[in-house]
């Protein structure tokens, strides 16, 4: 089937827009099943929308909204019009008085379709499209001063299209693998090292610290013993260089502009692509 105007509909930190054209150059030509443990907002798999296809993520937020716009796209289409409509005059005012609404039903629990709405409906009115959450898990960006409309709903209708063949996960990176298989092939795009090793940033409340990062590089070695095709991709850090060098994979250099960086001199970059076949 056709999904055309599937495309992300939130902006992530990390996200792989750019990176693009360097990964797809070295997509395996054949696999089996496509894996996404770190699915964020979703730029590569809807680039290739593939078929066969697991996509998890930590975020559960996320994943609910994910999961609402997969079960119910014209509801949720209704909630994000109605949270558009009603923005007030003082639009700054406004969105932190969702954000707090946000942030009570992510205290409450309340994984529902208004949780989702409000997620997206944040995401393209905060500062930079950044996920950032308190050590209470409580999301903290400000205002970006934006007035625009939250969604494209043509791309919400092909969205759901698309997710619902697909497998939706909410949780570990490890698990979301554990059935792969030879053959199969697991891009992992996980909360970048920092390079500043003083800094690591929390998407979640849950982070993902040092030991995270040589817990995924174990995953990786298994799943290449397995026999899967594995891709990652992350700064050019000396630790990353650590954890995946001398093992016999490809670890190629690319240079990349830095989008999430208040200092502009601070913006270019190197990154690494890194794969087993």
């Amino acid at each position: 089937m056709n999904y055309s105007n599937a495309s992300p509909f939130v902006k992530w930190a990390g996200g792989k827009r750019q990176l693009l054209p360097q990964i797809k150059k070295r997509i395996p030509e054949k696999y089996n099943k496509y894996y996404e443990p770190f699915v964020g907002g979703g730029a590569v798999v809807f680039e290739l929308k593939p078929a066969n296809t697991l996509i998890n993520d930590i975020n559960k937020a996320l994943i609910n909204t994910y999961r609402q716009i997969c079960n119910a796209p014209k509801d949720f289409l209704e909630e994000v019009d109605k949270l558009d409509r009603e923005m007030w005059e003082d639009g700054k005012e406004y969105y932190y008085f969702l954000r707090e609404q946000y942030n009570n039903k992510m205290l409450n629990l309340e994984y529902d379709i208004k949780l989702a709405a409000l997620f997206v409906f944040i995401n393209k009115h905060c500062f930079n499209g950044l996920y950032r959450v308190n050590s209470k898990g409580l999301f903290n960006v400000p205002y970006n001063n934006s007035r625009r409309m939250s969604v494209d709903k043509k791309v919400i209708m092909d969205v759901s299209q698309y997710l619902q063949n697909i497998t939706i996960m909410e949780g570990d990176f490890e698990a979301a693998c554990i059935d792969a298989e030879k053959g199969d092939f697991i891009f992992f795009d996980s909360p970048y090292i920092p390079l500043n090793l003083t800094s690591f940033e929390s998407y979640t409340k849950e982070g993902f610290d040092i030991e995270s990062h040589k817990r995924l590089a174990r995953l990786y070695d298994e799943l290449t013993n397995r026999g899967c095709m594995c891709m990652l991709t992350n700064h050019n850090t000396d630790l990353v260089n650590e954890l995946y060098g001398g093992k016999g994979y490809k670890i190629d250099v690319v240079s990349v502009k830095r989008m999430i960086n208040s200092d502009a001199s601070n913006r270019v970059g190197e990154e690494v692509i890194i794969y087993n076949y």
